[in-house]
């Protein structure tokens, strides 16, 4: 249990990790005392531009740091695994970024490794900590739209992205389903749980990776969620919820929405709006809280973000890539459902 400030470690320097280290330094109770690249030159870089006293110019050094009680993990996707792996098997509690690994099958061993070594380990979902996110869950656990019946959302960007762009790069889990994708289906697993069956149908590139997706999950209450992600074209990040006695709205960016309006029948809209207290809508210090609260409490794992609704969404996107015949190299795919 850690009662003092709590000590993080940033494991990569690109933007991501900026952006997380920059929301990390408002935060009176976190401190950043180490980082690490494969470059030592862009770790002591980054250690200059936010005050980190240490800089390892490799991976296993961080990892070793007693002095570090927990490290975000910001490299790109496809070296999830490898980086958690090694910080949970040096003993260091974990946050790892998302989507949280290539596949289900890495996603369990990383929270195998967890339980073995009795660390903390979260994906950092933040759409599931923020306090919007969390008003509008709120809302629909308590029957404010009766029963859900229908959820659309989607994420594109207009790109056009070249083909030596990571997003274009099977070898680094390109395509729009895990970077972009993993939102969507986040979403509606947050509302429904874990869906009953997949359908799916996507573009691809010469190299492999989708262009765009399009998937329908199903479930046995007769739920249906109509998905979309793009790297070929910007899209609203809207998003929508059906129940039986209304509907929410997500008008724009609804992984991390500024607003919603709630229709209930026979009632006038209303609108939630963010708290200018909580900060910029695109802040990331409501997950780093939600990870220091547990660590403080001495949990191995968050309520909003438990491993098993991670573990979870893998399985979907696993499935998803199953119907469109996306495979990365050296990958042996788990079989899907039905």
């Amino acid at each position: 249990m850690v009662e003092r400030s709590v000590r993080w470690g940033i494991l990569a320097t690109g933007g991501i990790a900026a952006a997380f280290a920059a929301d990390l330094v408002d935060l009176p109770d976190a401190e950043i005392v180490a980082v690490a690249s494969r470059s030592r030159e862009s770790a002591e870089a980054f250690a200059d531009r936010f005050g980190v006293d240490r800089a390892y110019g490799d991976w296993a050094s961080l990892a070793a740091d007693g002095d570090v009680d927990v490290v975000y993990v910001a490299t790109p996707h496809v070296a999830h695994r490898a980086a958690a792996g090694l910080c949970l098997e040096a003993g260091r509690n974990v946050l790892c970024e998302k989507p949280f690994t290539l596949n289900l099958r890495e996603a369990e061993e990383l929270a195998a490794l967890a339980r073995e070594h009795d660390r903390f380990l979260m994906e950092a979902m933040w759409m599931y900590c923020h306090p919007l996110v969390r008003r509008l869950k709120a809302l629909v656990d308590d029957g404010a739209i009766g029963e859900v019946r229908t959820v659309q959302a989607d994420f594109g960007l207009a790109g056009p992205f070249p083909p030596a762009h990571r997003l274009r790069d099977l070898a680094l889990g390109g395509g729009a389903l895990l970077d972009l994708g993993v939102y969507p289906v986040s979403f509606a697993q947050l509302l429904l749980g874990e869906p009953d069956a997949v359908t799916a149908s996507a573009v691809l590139s010469a190299e492999g990776v989708d262009l765009q997706t399009g998937a329908l999950l199903s479930w046995e209450s007769g739920a249906l969620a109509m998905l979309h992600c793009s790297i070929t074209g910007g899209t609203g990040g809207t998003a929508s919820v059906t129940g039986s006695r209304g509907r929410i709205d997500v008008p724009s960016g609804f992984f991390h929405p500024d607003r919603f309006v709630l229709h209930r029948d026979g009632r006038e809209p209303e609108e939630f709006t963010a708290d200018p207290a909580d900060g910029p809508r695109t802040s990331l210090r409501h997950e780093a809280s939600e990870v220091m609260r547990a660590l403080r409490a001495g949990e191995k794992e968050s309520p909003l973000v438990p491993l098993e609704g991670t573990l979870a969404v893998l399985r979907t996107l696993d499935a998803v890539r199953e119907r469109i015949g996306v495979r990365y190299p050296g990958e042996a795919m788990a079989a899907g459902r039905p």
